[in-house]
Formats: structure tokens, sequence, C-alpha cells
């Protein structure tokens, strides 16, 4: 089945829980904001109106309607420059009202993780993203299969139980 539906209004339709997980250790490297990140630019956190962007207030909506929205990430370690100006971007999605954990991969090996990242909606709706090599997105997948949604809650509570918060994560 194809994503008729996009991520905002798959999280707009969202009542109770937005889970998402990701496990690669780069994604979209020709990313403006990752070249400008490059290049040394940095977000003001005092300055709000220089990173708040859409996504947020979705976040910022869904939260205020009771939706409680995490975000695990399964990292290499050292991480990658990419996965460094995801934790150094992060603040604006705690501030949102995400949770956000961080998986060191070698802490996950005996756990039975899924392929593709993943965004699982009030654990009846599956949003499955295809990514190609090199981190581009290449396509999406809308699943409603119960015995593979029950398959990737299970996985993402397992990385979720095992993730440090965001506030206590040190890079490596």
């Amino acid at each position: 089945m194809s994503a008729a539906r996009t991520l905002e209004q798959l999280l707009t339709a969202c009542r109770r829980s937005a889970r998402h997980l990701e496990m690669r250790d780069g994604y979209t490297l020709n990313d403006p904001n990752f070249s400008a990140w490059q290049s040394g630019h940095r977000i003001d956190l005092d300055d709000r109106s220089s990173w708040w962007r859409p996504w947020l207030q979705n976040i910022v909506d869904a939260v205020s309607r009771g939706v409680e929205v995490k975000r695990a990430r399964v990292v290499s370690e050292p991480i990658s420059p990419y996965i460094r100006y995801e934790y150094d971007i992060t603040v604006p999605n705690i501030r949102a009202g995400e949770q956000v954990r961080w998986l060191p991969r070698r802490n996950a090996t005996d756990l039975m993780l899924p392929a593709n990242d993943f965004w699982l909606f009030d654990d009846d709706t599956l949003l499955v993203h295809h990514f190609s090599g090199v981190g581009d997105k290449v396509g999406a997948e809308l699943i409603t299969d119960p015995i593979l949604i029950k398959r990737q809650a299970e996985a993402f509570e397992a990385v979720w139980r095992r993730a440090i918060p965001h506030e206590d994560y040190r890079p490596a």
C-alpha cells in the first residue's frame, strides 16, 4: 500500500501516540541546513524565529491534544557528522513536546529491529520510510496490518526502554 496520506496528515489525525524509530546514520546529506551546520552555523535557542519550523508546530498541536510523541534514534558510535547535526538540533523538538532518546547501536545487538525507519500512530497505522543508500528518501509505505504493527510497536518499545534520554546522552 502506498502512503496516500502525508506524515503531517497522519500526525494531525493521531489521538494517543506517535512513535518514530530512526536507525540510519545519515539522511538527505545534501540538505542545505546540514550543509550550513557543517560550515559552522548553529541555531540560537534564544532566537526562536531562527529555528522554528512548521513541523514543530505540528508536534505542539499533537501534544496539546494529548498525543504522546516519542522519537528513538539508534546510532553508530562514534557518531557520524549527520548524527552530530541531529543531536545539535534536537532541543527544538523537545521544546515542541517530543520525547527523544538515543540508543548506541552496540547496545542493540540482541534486539530484533526492523529494516526500515517508521512512524507508528495510535498503534493502528504504520508509516514506513524507504531511503536510498546515501540517505535520500525514496518512498513511503502505509501499513495497517495488525500483526506487522504489533511487531514494530514491540521493536520500538524495546529500543525505548534501553535508550538514553536526550538530556543524558553524550555522543561518542
